[in-house]
This record gives C-alpha cells, sequence and structure tokens, in this order.
C-alpha cells in the first residue's frame, strides 16, 4: 500500500446525529487500521466542536441568535429522519447504549485518542460568530487549503 492509500479525509458538513455517528465510525475505523484520518468542520457540522454553555459575551447579535439556534456539541444533535419532536433521537440513543454501541461523544473522544486530525473551517467559524476558544479542546483551525492539502493526498475523500 503507497502512503496515499494510507490516508482518509472527510468533510463534515452536517450536524446530523445519525451522519456524525457515521463519520466518527468511519473515522475510528481508519484510524484503527493504521489510516491517517482528517476531518474537516465545516457550516452545521462545525457545531459538533462546540463546547457546552460557552459564553456570548462579546458577540454581536447575529452571532449570538446563530449561538443559540446551533446545538453545543455532540449530545445536542438530532436524526436527519425520523426525529418526531426528539423522541426518535432518544430512541435511539437508547438502542445504542442497551447494545453497547458507542455514542456519538465517546465516537470522538476515541477519534482525539487515535490522533485523528479535527480542522474547524475559519471561513464557516467566520461567517457563523464561532470563536476558537468556543471549541473542544484538541482541535485545529484552518480553510479550504488546509482542507485541499489533505484531500491531495488521500485516497478517499467523502462528504458527508
Amino acid at each position: 500500500m503507497n502512503e496515499k492509500q494510507k490516508e482518509m479525509t472527510l468533510i463534515i458538513f452536517s450536524n446530523d446525529m445519525d451522519k456524525a455517528i457515521a463519520a466518527f465510525i468511519l473515522a475510528t475505523g481508519a484510524a484503527s487500521s493504521g489510516m491517517k484520518v482528517n476531518m474537516f468542520f465545516t457550516f452545521w457540522g462545525l457545531s459538533l466542536l462546540r463546547k457546552k454553555n460557552y459564553s456570548r459575551k462579546g458577540k454581536t447579535l447575529i452571532e449570538r441568535v446563530f449561538g443559540s439556534m446551533l446545538p453545543e456539541g455532540p449530545d445536542g444533535t438530532r436524526l436527519s429522519k425520523m426525529n418526531f419532536f426528539g423522541a426518535g433521537t432518544k430512541m435511539m440513543k437508547s438502542i445504542m447504549r442497551k447494545k453497547k454501541i458507542f455514542q456519538l461523544n465517546e465516537l470522538m473522544d476515541m477519534a482525539v485518542s487515535l490522533e485523528t486530525k479535527i480542522v474547524a473551517c475559519t471561513t464557516s467559524m467566520e461567517m457563523m460568530g464561532i470563536k476558537k476558544e468556543e471549541l473542544i479542546d484538541n482541535i485545529e483551525v484552518g480553510g479550504v487549503v488546509t482542507y485541499l492539502g489533505s484531500a491531495r493526498e488521500s485516497a478517499i475523500n467523502l462528504f458527508i
């Protein structure tokens, strides 16, 4: 296997729980098998990386509105389908616990422990008023050039 075949890059555009779980299962599976994994979070996907209860002081009105409408981290995510006002999400989380399937926050921690490179898109951060300090630990920031550099070196590129 050449070096390019040992690398995977994912763009995480969505904050839907099921899509985020799929992304992190792919990332942790690839990292566990020895691949270098890069995850680039943009637009709604950025909310997965937000700290809970981060202070909105110093933000503009629009930035505060964005912040209040976006989930804070993985716990605030919802299913993309069959959510049913939150009942579907609760049911899915319950099933996952009963079957001992990793929850989204556990998959995220695992990805970090497996040295997955997690990058927050600077352009999306600027548009949404998300500050670096608002993000969980172990997050890098970068723009499209950062993503393209990773994608160029990767055999697998996925958009989620």
